[in-house]
């Protein structure tokens, strides 16, 4: 598949990513439907299976080229729809068994071990050349994983949300056993109470069409897909570039790892204290001003020159730091928004979204730079101006709850709606003073004559 067969490369490649967007949306949906732990437990075996046939299987002289090109084709797809399975319900799964105080620290220790991951890739294909023993390698890995379904417990908001009562108590019990907590059953009842409510007065709609049921629900699904599919171009654009930065490709890959972490502890120290929407504001906002400053860099400066090199090294540095760090909020962030019963779902079709983004982005640095080298780089600047001033739109979730219901979620309500309602709030109080205005003034009055 290569030299004068580059066009099945490719088509390998754009399936995989297909795959990627088919995964997130389907077992997003099953895992809103049948639970996070057996949705993820079978992406798991898939993806173990299907790595050892890409190992193995494509044996041209065995079974010739077309058996084994269609067979290795359908295991990459398989493979990319596991992993986005596993990536997506995971996340999920990890920050719902966790309380508000803990939902971040979760959060963000996956985008390490995401980090970590390319670290650990980059040195197996450092050592391990050929393909063939480098895939096999990586699938070995797989195997103790086939094992987390007798490990790994349901998450107990998924339970609540389905009437599950009993084993959504049962589970909160172990859980505090194993923490030393008390069990609060009166906090337990009152969450019954709510979710019963809830269903009885709206006969809650699960699936892709509630993420559109109310105004306010429907403009932060819209906005949270944008969102992703800006930082998924960004983040795989500006990641495939790095084989420019003028380094030995195994060497720049290694520092654009290193970034990433660089990038996920300064989200670590800052996130939990100035809350989700800032830091990802500042983050857009920053990564879109160095990359359209790039262009008076790379056109107006002696060309080639060492100042020029090391400049151009620093910003692409800074727009790695900035698009792993935008990245890994709106992970976060959108999973703070979306209700339990289509968390999933919501963050499946974010993103099946963002793979539309990846290849977008992917490509965009070879067809492009054909019409104008600088024209990557202002798409991905442009686009992260527009996601920035967007985002503004979205409620803050710093120290809340994961909204349990569609209602939760319309409770957060959107900024400019806050600030009107405010507004309004202030007119009457203006207008129409308490009975605690009143008095005080009377009071004060009082004394005032009793002065003279």
């Amino acid at each position: 598949m290569i030299c004068d067969r580059t066009v099945f490369r490719s088509a390998v490649q754009n399936l995989f990513f297909v795959g990627y967007m088919v995964g997130s949306i389907f077992f997003g949906i099953m895992a809103d439907k049948y639970g996070r732990r057996p949705i993820m437990s079978i992406c798991i075996i898939l993806m173990a299976c299907t790595g050892f046939i890409c190992a193995f299987f494509p044996q041209k002289h065995l079974f010739g080229f077309w058996p084994s090109y269609t067979v290795y084709t359908i295991s990459r797809f398989i493979l990319a729809c596991s992993t986005r399975g596993i990536a997506v319900t995971g996340f999920v799964l990890a920050t719902e068994l966790v309380g508000p105080k803990n939902k971040f620290l979760t959060a963000i220790i996956v985008q390490y071990f995401f980090a970590f991951g390319q670290l650990f890739l980059v040195t197996f294909a450092y050592f391990i050349r050929e393909w063939r023993r480098l895939t096999l390698t990586l699938s070995l890995f797989t195997i103790p994983f086939t094992f987390f379904y007798f490990f790994l417990p349901e998450s107990a908001r998924w339970m609540i949300s389905k009437g599950r009562y009993k084993q959504a108590e049962k589970l909160l019990r172990k859980i505090a056993v194993i923490n030393k907590k008390p069990f609060d059953e009166e906090a337990f009842q009152q969450l019954i109470h709510e979710q019963k409510k809830n269903t009885t007065e709206q006969s809650e709609q699960v699936g892709v069409l509630a993420l559109f049921k109310s105004r306010i629900m429907c403009i932060i699904s819209i906005n949270l897909f944008f969102q992703w599919f800006v930082q998924n171009l960004v983040f795989y654009g500006i990641s495939q570039s790095t084989g420019s930065w003028g380094f030995d490709p195994y060497l720049s890959f290694t520092i654009s790892a290193c970034v990433e972490i660089l990038s996920y502890i300064v989200l670590h120290l800052v996130l939990n204290r100035i809350g989700r929407k800032r830091p990802y504001f500042v983050a857009v906002l920053c990564f879109a001003i160095i990359a359209l400053l790039t262009i008076p860099v790379q056109n107006f400066m002696f060309k080639n020159s060492q100042k020029q090199k090391i400049i151009i090294f620093i910003m692409n540095v800074l727009l790695k730091f900035f698009a792993a760090g935008s990245y890994a909020i709106i992970y976060i962030y959108a999973n703070e928004l979306f209700p339990t019963g289509i968390r999933n779902t919501g963050m499946g079709i974010c993103s099946m979204v963002a793979r539309i983004g990846a290849i977008v982005g992917t490509t965009s640095n070879d067809m492009l730079t054909r019409l104008w080298i600088n024209l990557p780089t202002v798409l991905f600047g442009v686009l992260s101006l527009v996601a920035a001033f967007l985002i503004l739109m979205l409620p803050e979730t710093l120290n809340k709850t994961l909204p349990q219901t569609i209602a939760d979620t319309e409770q957060m309500g959107l900024s400019w709606m806050h600030a009107r309602n405010n507004r309004k709030n202030n007119d009457r109080n203006v207008e129409e003073p308490n009975e605690h205005q009143l008095l005080n003034e009377t009071l004060k009055a009082q004394d005032d004559i009793e002065m003279k």
